[in-house]
């Protein structure tokens, strides 16, 4: 008994699309990009244009995290960060990494901190 052959994104897309998709490239020049950075269209698509860049450009009008666009155009990551430096280079999409808070600004006021040490003195 024959059992469908399931298909895993990547994995099961044939080599040859992969390197076209990638222009032959393995790794992104880039470390603009990692799983939440998020991703910018600054222009419209063009004629001629690759028809995943399309997509990435039409996706991305509102903020998108890459892993995002790679779940949805049904790619790895790493093929999917390789065309977006591609785009950004191009200046078609900027990357915005999420804020995280500073360190400093999880801090407690240091006026605060002096009070209660003085009232901790005055006990």
């Amino acid at each position: 008994m024959n059992r469908p052959r399931s298909l895993r994104p990547g994995r099961d897309d044939t080599p040859d699309r992969l390197y076209t998709l990638t222009g032959g490239r393995s790794r992104s020049d880039s470390d603009a990009f990692d799983l939440v950075t998020l991703v910018v269209s600054e222009c419209e698509p063009s004629p001629g244009m690759q028809s995943e860049h399309v997509t990435i450009l039409r996706m991305c009008q509102s903020p998108t995290a890459v892993v995002e666009i790679s779940a949805a155009l049904d790619l790895p990551v790493s093929i999917v960060r390789i065309m977006l430096s591609d785009l950004l280079d191009t200046g078609r999409i900027s990357a915005r990494h999420p804020r995280t808070a500073r360190v400093a600004d999880r801090l407690p006021d240091p006026d605060i901190l002096e009070q209660v040490l003085v009232g901790l003195r005055n006990l």
